[in-house]
């Protein structure tokens, strides 16, 4: 590559540290990608009480040890310890500020189930710490890549509060938006809290809409350039209220800076010829062994097996926007399709309650798992024949990308991401590679999975269908390589 930049990437999560989903997925893959492609590459994230020091062989760094931060009138001292992402040489920087990252849970208090109140402080302070920890690095990055709400502060202390400091000069600023639901916005009264009460009322607006502080209108404003999680979700957000979730007209106003990069999948763990959470490993050219997975997988979920009856798996936060009030409306239509199905999830209450009633209620039929289990998660993708995703919106998915490599069919509804990666066999047999439906209603979902079944039946279209999802290439390589040219332009 001829191009290699100093790109500092920071996050509030990064697997395996510290993940609550797909976020984290990502703020691991990707900077390992561009590690590879030649850019000198570091990651910042909090340093949570759940990350083991011993574990993952976190050093201390002498020059990070008391880190000064101001937060208004208020200095507070963070400190740095040092660690690499497992299996490769990217350099990682745990900030450590034990009032506020002392805690086992990132962002929402186990004990009450509500977000921590101090949430807006928390990160603010993370946000401010970055930026002292590379002064006294002595390490000038040419691009800040930040993600999420919980860094999207950091453009906007950049243009205004260290706008004189020439540490600073000319660093660009990237903000990657993986969600837009989740926006960081707080009550007013924490202005003062968080520092910036005595600014230009003009700045203050940049971080205010609905009467409340936004962390992430604040980045959609300064950041030089903005990226979402695939082309389709980048459109949905600038053209439908909804999808833009009050920020369209923000989006909109960003509209040549603001790109659709695809996330990709990390092969190197989600592989159905090495996974180690397989029983039975299988490739493209060596199918027959998936079967083996599908029979320990009923087992485990206590299902009887049968060759011919197809199995719909579910991996997924359990909420609204992952299209489950579909699927517990029509239950009782999918269940006579005469197939099983194994759900594996936590979420909203009432999705959990229903789930565990309807294994009571169809227990040759239906399975679920209200936890997370990452091994159940990757058995789930290897032993089920069909996947199911009828999201009401979804900026890129990660699932439907695991369930192509390992032949099992996605069903899809033609949003975000999952339009942009699953093709309808029905509507186009050369390349189809699963199960489309357009209309967010029960129906129409259900078609789907009527086409899917109907399909299954016959193994010999099954298998070239299969074998054509198992040789798609969601390779990260290629994200990064468009990241590569991002960084370009900007700088």
């Amino acid at each position: 590559m001829k191009n290699k930049y100093r790109i500092l990437f920071v996050s509030s999560e990064v697997t395996p540290f510290a993940k609550t989903g797909g976020l984290a997925d990502v703020c691991s893959s990707l900077p390992k990608a561009l590690f590879e492609q030649g850019h000198d590459i570091r990651v910042m994230m909090p340093k949570y009480g759940l990350i083991s020091e011993r574990k993952y062989v976190l050093r201390e760094v002498i020059r990070l040890k008391k880190i000064p931060v101001w937060m208004g009138k208020d200095e507070h001292h963070a400190s740095a310890r040092s660690a690499f992402i497992p299996e490769s040489k990217v350099q990682v920087y745990f900030l450590e500020y034990k009032p506020y990252f002392g805690r086992n849970d990132l962002y929402v208090d186990a004990a009450t189930g509500k977000d921590f109140p101090d949430n807006a402080d928390r990160f603010m302070l993370f946000s401010r710490a970055i930026l002292e920890t590379i002064k006294l690095l002595h390490w000038q990055p040419q691009v800040i890549h930040c993600n999420d709400w919980q860094t999207a502060m950091i453009p906007w202390l950049l243009k205004h509060e260290y706008a004189d400091d020439p540490f600073f000069k000319g660093i660009k600023t990237l903000l990657s938006i993986h969600n837009m639901t989740y926006q960081g916005s707080f009550d007013k009264n924490i202005l003062t809290r968080i520092g910036i009460a005595a600014q230009e009322p003009s700045l203050i607006d940049e971080t205010i809409i609905y009467d409340r502080v936004n962390f992430l209108k604040a980045g959609l404003m300064t950041a030089d350039a903005l990226t979402t999680v695939s082309p389709t979700y980048a459109q949905e957000i600038q053209q439908d209220q909804t999808f833009g979730a009050g920020l369209m007209d923000i989006l909109r106003s960003r509209a040549k800076d603001l790109y659709g990069i695809l996330n990709g999948v990390d092969y190197s763990v989600w592989n159905p010829e090495s996974d180690p959470s397989l029983p039975a490993h299988y490739s493209a050219n060596d199918i027959e062994q998936k079967i083996e997975n599908k029979k320990h997988l009923l087992a485990r979920m206590k299902l009887p097996f049968a060759e011919q009856t197809p199995v719909i798996g579910v991996v997924s936060r359990l909420v609204d926007q992952k299209g489950f009030d579909l699927i517990t409306e029509e239950i009782e239509k999918i269940l006579s399709l005469k197939c099983q199905m194994v759900v594996l999830g936590m979420g909203e209450e009432k999705y959990q309650r229903f789930f565990e009633q309807a294994a009571k209620k169809y227990p040759d039929q239906f399975a679920v798992s209200l936890t997370f289990d990452e091994e159940l998660a990757h058995l789930i993708e290897a032993g089920s024949d069909i996947f199911l995703m009828p999201s009401r919106f979804e900026p890129c998915g990660l699932n439907q990308m695991y369930s192509l490599r390992y032949g099992t069919l996605p069903i899809v509804r033609k949003t975000g991401g999952l339009a942009d990666t699953i093709i309808d066999f029905v509507g186009d047999p050369e390349r189809g590679n699963g199960f489309v439906f357009e209309e967010y209603t029960g129906n129409a979902m259900l078609q789907a999975l009527q086409n899917a079944v109907k399909t299954f039946q016959d193994i010999k279209t099954w298998r070239k269908i299969q074998k054509r999802a198992m040789k798609a290439d969601f390779s990260w390589q290629f994200s990064a390589e468009n990241f590569g040219k991002i960084y370009q332009k900007m700088i």
